[in-house]
């Protein structure tokens, strides 16, 4: 195993499915020889040639537009539109067609593509630089929703979603790509060198989209949550002294409800944590599902602790982000009720 960021996790997974497969194909906009924004395709052009690894026009229409007839034509692409809040344009291209195409072909063409997305907060990017659309694309039959919380799971997952036959939005958490963010922001950051989960299996390996992970054990209250908020939640949980147990999603279609029942028919309390916009936001899902097949077991109502209904403030980040004095709120809530 290796130590790496979650940026060098992500760019070795391309790198490596980019040697298995000549059909993959890496593009967006300064991904080729810049590297990308935030440099997660690195090197890729260098060892791989323009025809492989290629900048494109700033029209993330027309990135995902041809992402979508290479790959109905065989290839696979794996394409970054470099903030998740730009993706609205290409929205129509990735609903009304990638996510159609197997259905409306009677499965005569598939569409193996992935588009990755910066998301979510915590880097004084203000309103279009802090989006967590992730809602926007569960919503959607014929593809799947990836939101991984770590360097190993960002390379085991984005593998998976490469060799996945139908298209997959992969969302990074930008404030993870250097290393694990509790939540306290004025304090120093751990380097993902120095965290367990920092170390990545070298070559070729597969997390299967659909599993979650426990990553706390506990017997009082469940926590449900995906990306930043899991470390987050470890950090309200440790400052607070209560037994949680820690569920991290990895992947919100599909998900991993067998994994979520048997928490919660276990502790028989569960909190729902994520930064998106708490109305119509994922949780809301989450929140149904456990009522649904967990209601005879619940011995508090389900608690959700997310965004504000707000644009994301740029002055005021650290008050709409869900810390873990809220969360921490939250869990003394239902542990009282």
């Amino acid at each position: 195993m290796t130590r790496r960021t979650m940026i060098e996790a992500i760019r070795d997974a391309m790198d490596v499915m980019m040697s298995r497969d000549d059909g993959v194909v890496v593009f967006g906009e300064d991904v080729g020889y810049f590297g990308g924004v935030f440099r997660a395709s690195q090197g890729l052009q260098a060892k791989y040639g323009t025809s492989r690894c290629f900048d494109t026009p700033i029209s993330e229409l027309g990135i995902v537009g041809i992402a979508v007839g290479m790959a109905a034509y065989g290839l696979k692409p794996c394409v970054e539109i470099q903030f998740a809040d730009y993706m609205y344009p290409a929205y129509d291209q990735i609903v009304s067609e990638a996510a159609r195409l197997r259905y409306r072909s009677n499965g005569q063409f598939t569409c193996p593509l992935v588009v990755r997305m910066p998301t979510g907060g915590g880097i004084f990017g203000g309103q279009t630089h802090s989006q967590s659309p992730e809602a926007l694309f569960t919503h959607v039959c014929g593809i799947k929703t990836v939101v991984p919380s770590n360097p190993r799971d960002a390379k085991g997952l984005l593998i998976s979603a490469i060799e996945d036959p139908d298209p997959v939005i992969f969302l990074e958490p930008k404030r993870l790509y250097n290393g694990p963010f509790d939540g306290h922001h004025d304090r120093p950051v751990t380097p993902w060198s120095k965290h367990d989960l920092g170390e990545v299996d070298d070559g070729h390996f597969a997390i299967p989209l659909g599993s979650a992970a426990i990553r706390r054990k506990g017997n009082a209250v469940t926590i449900l949550a995906y990306g930043t908020m899991v470390h987050v939640a470890e950090t309200a949980a440790n400052e607070t002294g209560i037994d949680a147990e820690i569920i991290d999603l990895r992947s919100l279609l599909p998900l991993d409800l067998d994994t979520i029942e048997a928490s919660v028919k276990k502790t028989g309390r569960c909190v729902i944590v994520h930064e998106a916009t708490l109305t119509s936001g994922f949780g809301a899902e989450l929140c149904a599902l456990v009522q649904t097949r967990c209601f005879y077991h619940l011995e508090a109502p389900i608690l959700r602790v997310a965004g504000w209904d707000t644009p994301y403030p740029h002055a005021q980040e650290w008050d709409y982000f869900p810390g873990p004095a809220r969360i921490g709120r939250a869990l003394i809530e239902t542990m009282e009720a």
